[in-house]
């Protein structure tokens, strides 16, 4: 589980419901207030409507069906905290190595059929069936590059929801303002002035919290994730080349331990050492 965007979301919500119900007075001693009932001046029905559903529909008219029905799957990637694990997957390719050193190549062809990863399974089984060394690298590299556009692809729907948000926002502002400027009535005086002016403003925050607390985290976290499953498959296509070309699995492992942080190796080692 992401703790860490569960606690972020939550956090900047009960920041900014804490900033809507209190008051802090600094002269002449400082104290803070609290009025829930200041919580009734950010809830408007039409900014609601304007902001959230112009920017759904602007989305919907953006993208295909096919992008669009995978959201679902987006929150569930951002949420998990563990997909990838490039000290596994080295793991996996030093004991591949030693299978390949002692049985040959062609003895991997169970443990390919072991993996649930099915690019592991595609680099694997590409060298066991004896491919050349230019021809695997080049069709892995080409998934590799295909696969970082479709994940590109899918942020840039978040970052279009966080663009067109708050312009939304601004829209839904000059509508209230447009609306507020009709109906004034100066014989009448201005009165209502004030309330009028906050309901227009209103729409603008709605854009702002939309394009900052929901949609620009979700971007990110899913290009985050697109360069840890990059990682992963860049220690996979080394590995399988090296082991194709017969290199020792110690040697190996130092290879793809370069990949990592030093702090991730020393981890990597202390754990091999236990």
């Amino acid at each position: 589980m992401n703790i860490n965007y569960i606690i972020g979301i939550v956090g900047a919500l009960a920041v900014f419901l804490f900033g809507c119900i209190a008051s802090v007075t600094i002269q002449p001693e400082f104290s803070i207030g609290f009025n829930p009932g200041n919580l009734i001046n950010f809830f408007d029905p039409a900014s609601i409507l304007i902001t959230i559903g112009c920017t759904i529909f602007i989305v919907v008219a953006s993208f295909p069906g096919s992008m669009l029905k995978n959201m679902p799957k987006h929150f569930k990637i951002i949420l998990n905290n563990k997909l990838f694990d490039p000290t596994s997957y080295i793991d996996q390719l030093v004991e591949l190595a030693q299978i390949a050193r002692k049985n040959g190549l062609l003895s991997m062809e169970e443990k390919a059929n072991e993996q649930t990863d099915p690019f592991f399974k595609q680099a694997i089984m590409l060298i066991v069936d004896a491919n050349d060394q230019d021809k695997v690298r080049g069709i892995l590299e080409n998934d590799i590059e295909c696969m970082s556009a479709r994940h590109d692809a899918a942020a840039a729907m978040y970052d279009k929801a966080s663009s067109v948000a708050p312009a939304f926002g601004m829209v839904g502002t000059l509508v209230g303002l447009i609306n507020m400027l009709k109906s004034m009535n100066m014989e009448d005086g201005a009165g209502d002035l004030g309330g009028s002016m906050g309901t227009a403003l209103v729409t603008t925050l709605y854009g702002c919290i939309l394009a900052h607390m929901i949609f620009g985290p979700i971007a990110q976290l899913l290009r985050n994730r697109d360069s840890e499953e990059i990682l992963c498959k860049q220690i996979i296509v080394e590995g399988v080349m090296a082991i194709q070309a017969g290199e020792n699995p110690k040697s190996l492992r130092e290879r793809l331990l370069t990949y990592m942080a030093q702090k991730q190796r020393e981890m990597s080692g202390e754990e091999k050492a236990a």
